[in-house]
């Protein structure tokens, strides 16, 4: 009794600042409300959330304190209407607008061609070759972490430094038995930022060992860890064709977007036009 008590007080207060402060219109109680200010409601379950679990003194207080910050929040809106309006509702048009173009661009670009062909990605690689400059080391080849102790270590080498199909099978077949970890990537260009995570050793450490070595063998106190490396890139080189790709086929991607928005625009604009939905008066 005493907490409801202590929210009509609070909403006789709040109903007499409503209507000095908000527009004036007709008061119809919505069911379930205790608060209504510039034709917004609060609901009962909405303070029984907030004063949930306390004791009704504290309870009073919750629901005072809350119908207070939100009966303010909407008085201040209605104020700044008062004082801003032409400003506010100029901003909030322009906000609408740009919501609505942005959903409309969105839903073009869906329609455009997402695939980049060989030939682009070549032509945009020799044009621009000179912005596609490597800064930091890459490398394909073959990792290999064996336990210290694992068997036939000098057969692993040998099969290490020519992988050919014969002796990759060789290889796969050993690391099933024996290694705690096998990475393939002849095929694929791995960064010095990646590998050293996988080897006992710092960024700068293994940039040295690149250059100088094709096969970079390191141990710890439980594995042996063995890189062969079948093609490498240092930093300042030019990036390899395949792994400038992505980067490439992002900015021609970009290029295309805006191409095929502008043309997109142009013909909405010629549509509009043809079918009479834009009318040119004479001055």
């Amino acid at each position: 009794m005493k907490i409801m008590t202590k929210v009509r007080y609070s909403i006789l207060f709040l109903l007499c600042l409503s209507f000095s402060a908000c527009s004036l219109f007709e008061h119809k109680r919505q069911s379930g409300a205790v608060v209504e200010v510039c034709g917004q409601f609060l609901y009962e379950n909405e303070l029984a959330e907030v004063t949930r679990g306390l004791h009704w003194q504290d309870s009073a207080m919750a629901a005072d304190a809350y119908i207070q910050e939100w009966a303010t929040e909407i008085l201040e809106a209605d104020k700044g209407k008062t004082i801003a309006d032409k400003e506010v509702e100029k901003l909030v048009e322009d906000y609408r607008t740009a919501l609505y173009k942005y959903a409309y661009e969105k839903k073009v670009v869906q329609r455009m061609p997402q695939q980049v062909s060989d030939s682009a990605v070549e032509a945009f690689y020799a044009q621009h070759i000179d912005r596609f400059i490597l800064k930091e080391t890459i490398v394909k080849g073959i990792l290999l972490t064996i336990p210290n102790g694992a068997p036939d270590k000098k057969k692993v080498v040998k099969w290490l430094q020519d992988p050919n199909e014969e002796n990759i099978e060789l290889l796969e077949k050993y690391a099933y038995r024996y290694a705690s970890g096998y990475e393939l990537f002849t095929d694929t260009w791995r960064t010095a930022n990646e590998l050293m995570v996988l080897l006992p050793l710092g960024d700068n450490d293994l940039n040295k060992l690149v250059r100088t070595k094709s096969q970079i063998e390191l141990q710890d106190s439980i594995s042996t860890y063995i890189l062969q490396i079948t093609d490498k890139r240092m930093v300042s080189d030019k990036m390899p064709i395949e792994f400038a790709r992505p980067e490439i086929e992002a900015k021609i991607l970009a290029g295309n977007q805006v191409a095929y928005l502008q043309s997109e625009r142009d013909k909405l604009y010629k549509d509009a036009i043809k079918y009479k939905k834009i009318h040119f008066y004479e001055k």
